[in-house]
C-alpha cells in the first residue's frame, strides 16, 4: 500500500491553467465603420424627455410628460416596461440576461387568458373568445428578445389555433384562414394548422383547395383520424357537386 510521503526539497507542481481553455478563441471587435456610424449620426433626432417615476425608470415626452404622446410622436412604453423587468432582475444578473432566463409571470398570464377563451369558444361566445385569444396572443409576443424563440412559438401557434377556430365558428372564413396559415408558418409539422386551414377554405367554398391542404396535414401526422375523417368529408362534398345537374 503506498503511503503519502513528504518532499524535503522544493519542487514545481502544475497549476491549473488560467485563462481561456486550449483551443478557444478570442473575439475580435471590430471598429465600427465611419460612414455607417455618419449616416446614423444624420438620422439622430434630439427629443426632449423626462425622466421620473419612483426609481427614474421612467421616461415621457418632455412637453407633456406622457408615456405615449402623439403629438410630439413619442412612444416610451416599451422602454419603459423593459426597465421595469431589468430593474426587478437581482443585481448579480447581467444585463441582458442570458437566452435560458424566462419572465416567471409571462406564461401563467398566457394561459390564464387562452384558458379563458376556451371556456368562452365552449359557450358558443365566440366573439369574446377571440377577445381573450388576442390577449393571450399580445402577451406571448411581448417577450424580450433574449427569452427562448421556440417559447414564443410554440405559445403564439396555440393561441392562433384556437382564435382561427373561434373566427370560423363565427363565421369569418378569411380571418380563419389567416391564422391557420399563421399557425403553419410557426409550426409546419403540426397537423392542427393544417386541419384549421383545410375548415377555413372549406368554409369559403374552396373544395379542391380544403382537400389539399388536409393532404398536406397528413403527410406529417399519417394516422391523424381528425383529417381523415375530414378528407372523406371533402371527397363526399366533391362527389355531391360533381353528381349535381
Amino acid at each position: 500500500m503506498s503511503q503519502p510521503h513528504a518532499h524535503p526539497h522544493p519542487h514545481p507542481h502544475p497549476h491549473p491553467q488560467q485563462g481561456p481553455p486550449p483551443g478557444a478563441q478570442s473575439i475580435q471587435v471590430q471598429a465600427p465603420d465611419p460612414a455607417i456610424v455618419a449616416a446614423i449620426d444624420a438620422q439622430y433626432t434630439p427629443v426632449a424627455l423626462q425622466v421620473g417615476g419612483e426609481n427614474n425608470n421612467i421616461v415621457t415626452c418632455g412637453p407633456h410628460n406622457l408615456e405615449v404622446c402623439n403629438e410630439c410622436g413619442t412612444n416610451f412604453f416599451f422602454l419603459n416596461q423593459t426597465a421595469k423587468v431589468l430593474a426587478s432582475f437581482p443585481k448579480e444578473m447581467p444585463v441582458p440576461p442570458p437566452p435560458n432566463v424566462v419572465h416567471p409571470q409571462r406564461t401563467p398570464l398566457v394561459q390564464k387568458a387562452k384558458e379563458e377563451g376556451n371556456q368562452l369558444f365552449k359557450r358558443g361566445k365566440h366573439i369574446e373568445s377571440i377577445q381573450k385569444y388576442d390577449m393571450a396572443a399580445g402577451i406571448a409576443v411581448s417577450r424580450f428578445p433574449w427569452e427562448a424563440a421556440a417559447l414564443v412559438r410554440d405559445e403564439v401557434a396555440v393561441v392562433i389555433c384556437n382564435r382561427s377556430a373561434a373566427f370560423f365558428a363565427a363565421g369569418d372564413f378569411v380571418s380563419a384562414l389567416v391564422d391557420a396559415d399563421a399557425v403553419i408558418q410557426l409550426k409546419r409539422p403540426w397537423s392542427k394548422g393544417h386541419f384549421r386551414k383545410a375548415k377555413a377554405l372549406l368554409g369559403m367554398g374552396r373544395l379542391a383547395d380544403a382537400r389539399e391542404s388536409a393532404e398536406l396535414g397528413l403527410q406529417f401526422e399519417t394516422d391523424s383520424k381528425e383529417l381523415s375523417s375530414f378528407v372523406a368529408e371533402i371527397d363526399a362534398l366533391i362527389a355531391k357537386k360533381n353528381e349535381s345537374p
